[in-house]
């Protein structure tokens, strides 16, 4: 069962031209949301895909793009958070006609499942996405059209999900959750009469396109011939858009929600200092790259230098990678050890480390010791999210209690006792999480229209009360 926090794409030119060169801009644009796996599909073809970084595969861009040309298209980037990292579980998939690529996470799939003729519903033979484009086939065909069969699903479907869809006839779709879990914004380039929706406002950017405005929640958007026809097919007046992605996930030149997420993750710096201020601090350092934002916010809010004590090595094969959206435990190891200390800045400091989440504690704990090994007086840590002590249904990458480090078996601990043991684990002198209500004043959004229920462990506005498993019954691994 694939599960995905992912990057989608979809683009249609009115003035007829090849939109491929676009999708996979757009796409390289999106790479942060998903390293996995990537894939294109164009009306009347089945939808190509490929395994790894689209750069991996530069040598075949210019093949492919007059090979797939098109004046419609959508594409994918995969990072999974259920379900194992092969060819197979890639997107864009195809259902009959139509075409579809997902990002967000499906959480009542085998009750989905049974309602397109049931299967033995196990990680490692079902697809989220398929059973729910299998589904809406079974519903488009029995009411007529997309936004009748949406509006059906969406009372059977529990998640979260921004659709893509690419039907035969050259139409692109777009659909967005009643709640606004996942990102996903509307753009328009005017040189070549071009449509384009897609998960962030930065693939608008890569592709020299205008942000017209986010996709409402519950909004389906058509490109055709025609231009733009949109329709709600659903009026849900309570949202609850991801936390994470202002602090980790969404790229900093993006806007959400009308927020830039560089504005905001400095702000969130800002906030943090108010709520930390560690006055004996030598030097303030981010852990590159998604906390450096709010490093130099909280700098500047306590008039503490700020250094890049830590660099990415960008020429290892994995260096330039981000290690938590890798599937696996070694690789986001191989990954950290390519964060390398800078001695000369560090050796002797009391060092305040900024950094965007604590979640495995993987990371924390390899810089942890990188810095005393350079020489570091005292280290100081500072989390840009509160704890995360619940698995996340909505499409982010913590799918099991026990892989937390927030987690002891069988005990209730307090919110200090969970600082104190994490702290003592990754090997901080000081560890300092954010609080939600902090977080959502410095985003400028109001807390109830934020999804906090990894922090929370409410998880009302998905409306399930799930059953916690462990890693390997939710990834198969």
């Amino acid at each position: 069962m694939v599960k995905e926090n992912c990057g989608v794409v979809g683009i249609f030119s009115v003035d007829g031209i090849n939109v491929i060169p676009m999708v996979i801009d757009s796409l390289r644009a999106l790479q942060h949301r998903g390293q996995e796996a990537w894939g294109i599909a164009v009306p009347k073809k089945l939808p190509l895909k490929r395994l790894g970084l689209v750069s991996s595969s530069a040598s075949e861009l210019k093949e492919i793009s007059e090979e797939y040309a098109s004046p419609s298209a959508i594409g994918h980037v995969r990072y999974s958070t259920i379900g194992k990292s092969n060819l197979e579980n890639a997107q864009p998939l195809k259902v009959k006609d139509l075409c579809i690529a997902h990002n967000g996470t499906i959480s009542n799939v085998q009750e989905l499942a049974n309602m397109v003729g049931g299967c033995s519903f196990t990680p490692q033979n079902a697809s989220d996405t398929l059973v729910a484009a299998q589904r809406l086939v079974s519903l488009m065909s029995e009411n007529g059209n997309l936004g009748k069969a949406l509006s059906i699903l969406k009372n059977e479907m529990i998640g979260s999900y921004c659709f893509t869809f690419l039907s035969d006839d050259n139409s692109v779709y777009a659909a967005r959750d009643p709640r606004g879990f996942r990102p996903m914004v509307l753009g328009y380039k005017e040189e070549n009469n071009t449509h384009i929706v897609a998960s962030e406002s930065s693939a608008l950017i890569a592709i020299g396109a205008r942000l017209i405005r986010d996709v409402k929640p519950g909004e389906l958007i058509k490109f055709s011939r025609n231009g733009i026809e949109t329709e709600m097919f659903s009026e849900e007046k309570t949202h609850a858009h991801c936390s994470f992605e202002y602090t980790y996930f969404a790229h900093p030149t993006s806007r959400m929600e009308g927020t830039n997420i560089y504005m905001a993750r400095k702000r969130i710096g800002q906030f943090l200092a108010k709520k930390f201020p560690i006055k004996d601090a030598d030097l303030v350092i981010p852990v590159p790259d998604s906390a450096r934002p709010a490093a130099l916010g909280y700098a500047q809010e306590l008039g503490v230098q700020f250094d890049e004590g830590l660099l990415k090595d960008r020429y290892s094969k994995k260096g330039p990678l981000r290690s938590f959206i890798e599937p696996h435990q070694s690789d986001r190891i191989e990954i950290n050890r390519w964060i390398i200390p800078i001695s000369e800045i560090i050796e002797g400091k009391h060092v305040v480390v900024v950094d965007d989440s604590l979640v495995r504690g993987t990371s924390s704990k390899a810089i942890i010791k990188a810095l005393r090994r350079a020489g570091a007086k005292k280290i100081s840590m500072l989390i840009t999210y509160p704890p995360i002590k619940y698995p996340c249904y909505a499409g982010i990458d913590f799918p099991s209690k026990e892989e937390l480090a927030t987690y002891v078996d069988g005990k209730d601990l307090s919110e200090k006792e969970i600082v104190d043991k994490v702290r003592s684990e990754i090997g901080a002198d000081f560890l300092g999480y954010n609080d939600s209500e902090n977080l959502a004043r410095a985003v400028g959004i109001p807390h109830d229209s934020l999804c906090f229920t990894c922090y929370t462990g409410n998880y009302e506005t998905l409306g399930i009360k799930p059953a916690f498993k462990t890693r390997i019954e939710m990834k198969g691994e």
